[in-house]
Protein backbone atom coordinates (compact mmCIF):
# COMPACT_ATOMS: atom_id res chain seq x y z
CA UNK A 1 0.00 0.00 0.00
CA UNK A 2 2.75 2.72 1.30
CA UNK A 3 4.44 1.84 -2.66
CA UNK A 4 1.04 2.17 -4.77
CA UNK A 5 0.67 5.70 -2.33
CA UNK A 6 4.90 6.73 -3.77
CA UNK A 7 3.83 6.30 -7.14
CA UNK A 8 0.77 8.07 -7.04
CA UNK A 9 2.32 11.12 -5.52
CA UNK A 10 5.14 10.99 -8.03
CA UNK A 11 2.99 10.82 -10.68
CA UNK A 12 1.02 13.69 -9.50
CA UNK A 13 4.21 15.76 -8.89
CA UNK A 14 5.67 15.28 -11.79
CA UNK A 15 2.77 15.51 -13.65
CA UNK A 16 1.76 19.17 -12.01
CA UNK A 17 5.38 19.86 -12.74
CA UNK A 18 5.55 19.17 -16.48
CA UNK A 19 2.06 21.10 -16.58
CA UNK A 20 3.71 24.18 -14.66
CA UNK A 21 6.44 23.83 -17.53
CA UNK A 22 4.13 23.96 -20.36
CA UNK A 23 1.97 27.27 -19.34
CA UNK A 24 4.81 29.29 -18.46
CA UNK A 25 8.04 27.97 -19.99
CA UNK A 26 7.02 26.16 -23.00
CA UNK A 27 3.88 28.05 -24.96
CA UNK A 28 1.40 25.69 -26.98
CA UNK A 29 0.78 22.51 -26.51
CA UNK A 30 3.41 20.33 -26.70
CA UNK A 31 4.67 16.90 -25.48
CA UNK A 32 5.42 18.28 -21.52
CA UNK A 33 1.63 19.43 -21.18
CA UNK A 34 0.60 16.54 -22.70
CA UNK A 35 2.59 14.31 -20.78
CA UNK A 36 1.75 16.32 -17.44
CA UNK A 37 -1.75 15.64 -18.17
CA UNK A 38 -1.48 12.34 -18.65
CA UNK A 39 0.75 11.45 -15.71
CA UNK A 40 -2.06 13.17 -13.83
CA UNK A 41 -4.89 11.02 -15.13
CA UNK A 42 -2.36 8.01 -14.72
CA UNK A 43 -2.28 8.85 -10.69
CA UNK A 44 -6.01 8.90 -10.78
CA UNK A 45 -6.07 5.69 -13.06
CA UNK A 46 -3.87 4.02 -10.94
CA UNK A 47 -5.60 4.73 -7.37
CA UNK A 48 -8.89 3.76 -8.54
CA UNK A 49 -7.26 0.45 -9.80
CA UNK A 50 -4.84 -0.33 -6.76
CA UNK A 51 -5.91 1.09 -4.14
CA UNK A 52 -9.67 1.79 -4.41
CA UNK A 53 -12.48 4.32 -5.24
CA UNK A 54 -12.19 6.76 -2.21
CA UNK A 55 -8.17 7.19 -3.42
CA UNK A 56 -9.03 7.97 -6.16
CA UNK A 57 -11.39 10.55 -5.06
CA UNK A 58 -8.95 11.87 -3.04
CA UNK A 59 -6.22 11.66 -5.90
CA UNK A 60 -8.47 13.80 -7.86
CA UNK A 61 -9.02 16.51 -5.45
CA UNK A 62 -5.10 16.53 -4.60
CA UNK A 63 -4.71 17.05 -8.45
CA UNK A 64 -7.18 19.86 -8.57
CA UNK A 65 -5.55 21.28 -5.43
CA UNK A 66 -1.86 20.59 -5.91
CA UNK A 67 -2.45 22.22 -9.89
CA UNK A 68 -4.05 25.56 -8.79
CA UNK A 69 -1.74 26.06 -6.14
CA UNK A 70 1.19 25.85 -8.15
CA UNK A 71 -0.18 27.94 -10.76
CA UNK A 72 -1.10 30.68 -8.37
CA UNK A 73 2.38 30.03 -6.61
CA UNK A 74 4.02 30.78 -9.72
CA UNK A 75 1.90 33.93 -10.58
CA UNK A 76 2.17 35.35 -7.55
CA UNK A 77 6.02 35.15 -7.20
CA UNK A 78 8.97 36.76 -8.05
CA UNK A 79 10.17 34.03 -10.05
CA UNK A 80 8.92 34.63 -13.27
CA UNK A 81 10.38 38.03 -13.19
CA UNK A 82 13.33 36.62 -13.62
CA UNK A 83 12.72 35.28 -16.84
CA UNK A 84 10.09 37.87 -18.25
CA UNK A 85 10.88 40.35 -20.71
CA UNK A 86 10.82 44.47 -18.90
CA UNK A 87 12.07 46.49 -21.59
CA UNK A 88 9.55 48.67 -23.55
CA UNK A 89 10.77 49.42 -27.08
CA UNK A 90 9.74 53.20 -27.91
CA UNK A 91 12.75 53.89 -30.58
CA UNK A 92 10.53 54.63 -34.34
CA UNK A 93 11.46 54.12 -38.00
CA UNK A 94 12.30 57.50 -39.40
CA UNK A 95 10.21 58.25 -42.48
CA UNK A 96 11.92 60.98 -44.32
CA UNK A 97 9.49 60.54 -47.40
CA UNK A 98 6.76 61.67 -44.94
CA UNK A 99 8.23 65.11 -43.73
CA UNK A 100 7.21 66.94 -46.34
CA UNK A 101 3.55 65.70 -47.55
CA UNK A 102 0.98 67.94 -46.61
CA UNK A 103 -3.23 67.23 -46.82
CA UNK A 104 -4.18 68.10 -50.11
CA UNK A 105 -1.28 66.37 -51.79
CA UNK A 106 -1.91 64.88 -54.99
CA UNK A 107 -0.08 61.74 -56.38
CA UNK A 108 -0.83 58.02 -58.34
CA UNK A 109 -1.34 54.55 -56.60
CA UNK A 110 1.56 52.47 -57.71
CA UNK A 111 0.05 49.73 -56.55
CA UNK A 112 -3.49 48.42 -55.35
CA UNK A 113 -4.90 49.71 -52.50
CA UNK A 114 -6.95 47.13 -50.66
CA UNK A 115 -6.33 49.23 -48.43
CA UNK A 116 -3.24 49.52 -47.85
CA UNK A 117 -0.34 49.87 -50.46
CA UNK A 118 2.49 51.99 -52.36
CA UNK A 119 1.78 55.53 -53.58
CA UNK A 120 3.57 58.19 -54.93
CA UNK A 121 3.81 61.57 -54.74
CA UNK A 122 6.49 63.79 -56.84
CA UNK A 123 9.64 61.83 -56.14
CA UNK A 124 8.17 59.81 -52.88
CA UNK A 125 6.98 56.92 -53.22
CA UNK A 126 5.08 56.13 -49.26
CA UNK A 127 3.01 53.28 -47.55
CA UNK A 128 -0.64 54.68 -48.62
CA UNK A 129 -3.80 53.49 -47.25
CA UNK A 130 -7.05 54.10 -47.74
CA UNK A 131 -8.75 56.85 -45.86
CA UNK A 132 -12.17 54.79 -46.11
CA UNK A 133 -11.74 50.95 -46.72
CA UNK A 134 -12.30 50.78 -50.28
CA UNK A 135 -10.01 49.20 -52.67
CA UNK A 136 -8.12 51.75 -54.71
CA UNK A 137 -6.62 50.55 -58.33
CA UNK A 138 -2.84 51.02 -59.60
CA UNK A 139 -2.55 53.74 -61.63
CA UNK A 140 -5.73 55.80 -60.31
CA UNK A 141 -4.81 59.78 -59.09
CA UNK A 142 -5.31 59.88 -54.96
CA UNK A 143 -5.65 62.87 -52.73
CA UNK A 144 -3.87 62.53 -49.08
CA UNK A 145 -6.34 63.29 -46.50
CA UNK A 146 -3.99 62.55 -43.31
CA UNK A 147 -0.65 62.22 -42.70
CA UNK A 148 0.09 59.75 -40.41
CA UNK A 149 3.40 58.46 -38.77
CA UNK A 150 4.05 55.53 -41.09
CA UNK A 151 1.91 56.27 -43.66
CA UNK A 152 -0.80 58.45 -45.17
CA UNK A 153 -4.09 57.77 -45.65
CA UNK A 154 -5.76 59.01 -49.15
CA UNK A 155 -8.61 58.92 -51.43
CA UNK A 156 -9.36 58.73 -55.02
CA UNK A 157 -9.42 61.88 -56.73
CA UNK A 158 -11.65 63.12 -59.46
CA UNK A 159 -10.16 66.38 -61.48
CA UNK A 160 -14.04 67.90 -61.69
CA UNK A 161 -12.67 70.78 -64.36
CA UNK A 162 -11.57 67.87 -66.59
CA UNK A 163 -14.34 66.06 -66.62
CA UNK A 164 -17.40 66.66 -69.17
CA UNK A 165 -20.58 66.96 -68.18
CA UNK A 166 -23.58 65.72 -70.25
CA UNK A 167 -26.57 67.05 -69.85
Amino acid sequence: MTLEIIIIIALILIGVALMMAEIFLLPGITIAGIAGGLLMIASVVYAFYNIGDTAGFITIGVNIVLTAGAFLFLIKSKSLDRISLKKDIDSVVEQPELENLQVGDRGIAISRLNPIGKAEFGEKIVEAKSFTGEFIDSEEMIEIVKVGKTNVSVQPYHDIDNQTNIN
